[in-house]
């Protein structure tokens, strides 16, 4: 089981850099069109559009890591029952399980919605980019993320020290 965690850490690196690129483009991208647009008076027209696509990118290439890393935001109110009852591993291993099912909802949605944007030939304004790459993207990595959650609950039933911190 630790080997699994170990080879999912170091997997993770590849949509983490993917996120870190997006980001820098975006940053020079936001740097140029900013000046562009104050001194020449000459915005970079396909700025709103490659924002939208590196904002996906962003977002969902880094979500099975914030998933599996308990990076989610989270509401403790029972966090004291469930710690005196010893039940805070049985609870996040059923929030994951859940989750990660409930998740097929929106893949199934999503890729929906590209393959209908495929059909009907539906690119960017400016860059003609087919708008259902970002889609599959999108669901693509949004099954990832389930997957990674139901393995993720699982784990935590059935070997929850092979994902501490302190196990690298």
């Amino acid at each position: 089981m630790q080997s699994l965690v170990t080879f999912a850490r170091r997997v993770s690196i590849a949509p983490t850099l993917l996120a870190c690129i997006a980001l820098f483009i975006l940053m020079v991208m936001t740097f140029f069109d900013v000046i562009l647009r104050s001194v020449f008076n000459a915005p970079i027209e396909a700025a709103t559009e490659l924002t939208r696509i590196f904002m996906a990118i962003m977002v969902f290439s880094v979500l099975p890591m914030i998933s599996a890393g308990k990076g989610q935001i989270a509401v403790d109110l029972t966090d004291g029952v469930f710690s005196r009852l010893r039940l805070s591993r049985a609870r996040d291993a059923v929030v994951y399980i859940v989750s990660g099912v409930m998740l097929i909802w929106p893949i199934k949605r999503v890729w929906i919605l590209a393959e209908r944007a495929r059909d009907y030939g539906d690119v960017t304004e400016y860059l003609s980019i087919p708008v259902f790459y970002v889609g599959w993207f999108i669901a693509g990595f949004t099954a990832i993320t389930a997957m990674v959650m139901i393995v993720t609950g699982l784990i935590t039933i059935f070997s929850p020290q092979s994902l501490s911190e302190t196990s690298q």
